[in-house]
């Protein structure tokens, strides 16, 4: 059986890999396992839902930044800003494959409170340390570069314009898929119920599907977003990762901006962006911010009239008359725990990888963690980018590897 262009059942009844989840990231492992020349094995990707329709990829703002508080997190994004850049070059040439490019509007991070401007001052000497540009704005000199805003209270900002903006990151996502499946990869619209382990509790040896196949497996990937943490326990493990409900509006204005808005981050957690020539975006979580059914997309209409409205106005006078065009929900896939993904095999089941807990900047992420995904299968060990800070262990051992910078 077929659902669109996606067959249900598994040609074949063992894989070396199976990977629980096709969307960005799992697209992304898929992919970079292709284009790796020392992997030879066969990959299953198992997803739930063929449309994509509820993904955190789906609902994505798609934006890219350097401005993390992490070394790590920044060569990630740096990595990503390549990879967009050059992504026909990465796809072996393929005449197909679009050039894209960054709209390079930055974040502007706004702060309000001497504490949080010492926090942009630190988290500048890392990213510049890293090959970042970021630079620290006083209030005259962000509204002598930007006349548009009203900055009462704020004392300072922190903008960065190289590789930072808005991506096409559907395009990327769209071709990870298309190409991994030109490459072999077998996508089924299936759902992965059961993942059974060894008696010695040291492996995996099969998944079982809902429709009641038993496949039997090299290594399995937890690539479920939001739905990590019940793909986890399945195998008996405890993950701290949760579906966090945020809210995205496009909006027109009846007097547009005469320049770019850079992507805005204001004290109050809204923040706001150029999205097309007269539109923009904005966002914001909820508040309160629990954890949510893994199917509760509901908008909460308030939020915008009560919270996102009047601090836009206030910031930006100029939009004091401003319509919403439309709007939507999404999850994060939140890791209460430290706010940073979880990356690498666990330390006792040794062929569940995780792929999971990216708190919101997964997508501008996804090439750097599916190429770091690769390699951990094929080699045992990260041959790019050192993810070990992402490993599970420093959940067991109760090592928080924070991120400050989180939208």
């Amino acid at each position: 059986m077929t659902i669109g262009n996606m067959p249900t059942t598994p040609e074949k009844a063992s894989y070396d890999v199976i990977i629980v989840g096709g969307a960005i990231m799992g697209s992304s492992a898929a992919w970079f396992l292709t284009d790796n020349p020392d992997f030879d094995g066969s990959v299953l990707v198992v997803e739930r839902d063929p449309t994509y329709e509820k993904c955190s990829t789906a609902h994505t703002n798609s934006c890219i930044r350097q401005q993390f508080s992490t070394e790590l997190n920044i060569r990630i994004s740096q990595f990503t800003a390549d990879f967009v850049k050059n992504l026909r070059d990465y796809m072996g040439g393929d005449d197909r494959v679009p050039d894209l490019s960054i709209q390079n509007y930055g974040y502007l991070y706004l702060a309000n409170t001497e504490e949080f401007a010492e926090t942009l001052r630190n988290n500048q000497s890392v990213q510049l340390a890293a090959g970042a540009e970021t630079e620290l704005l006083t209030k005259d000199e962000i509204i002598a570069r930007y006349t548009f805003y009203t900055l009462d209270g704020i004392i300072l900002g922190s903008i960065n314009r190289k590789d930072e903006g808005y991506w096409d990151g559907g395009t990327v996502f769209d071709w990870f898929r298309r190409s991994a499946r030109e490459r072999g990869v077998e996508y089924v619209n299936n759902e992965v119920v059961a993942i059974n382990v060894e008696p010695s509790g040291t492996r995996i040896n099969s998944v079982t599907l809902g429709s009641g196949e038993v496949i039997t497996c090299g290594q399995v990937v937890n690539a479920s977003g939001p739905r990590a943490a019940r793909t986890a326990a399945m195998a008996g493990i405890d993950l701290p990762v949760e579906p966090r409900k945020r809210f995205t509006w496009i909006f027109s204005a009846e007097q547009p901006l005469d320049q770019e808005l850079p992507l805005t981050i204001d004290p109050s957690g809204v923040h706001f962006r150029q999205d097309g020539p007269k539109t923009y975006l904005a966002g914001c979580p909820a508040d309160p911010d629990p954890a949510v059914d893994f199917d509760d997309f509901a908008m909460d209409h308030n939020r915008w009239q009560d919270h996102v409205w009047p601090i836009i106005a206030t910031r930006i006078p100029q939009f004091e008359a401003i319509k919403v065009v439309t709007e939507w929900a999404g999850h994060y896939a939140y890791n209460v725990f430290d706010h940073n993904a979880i990356v690498g095999a666990h330390p006792e089941i040794t062929n569940f990888v995780f792929l999971n807990g990216f708190s919101g900047h997964g997508l501008q992420q996804s090439p750097a963690m599916g190429r770091a995904t690769a390699e951990w299968i094929t080699y045992g060990a990260y041959r790019s980018l050192d993810m070990s800070p992402f490993s599970y262990e420093r959940i067991v051992e109760n090592r928080p590897f924070l991120e400050r910078a989180i939208i």
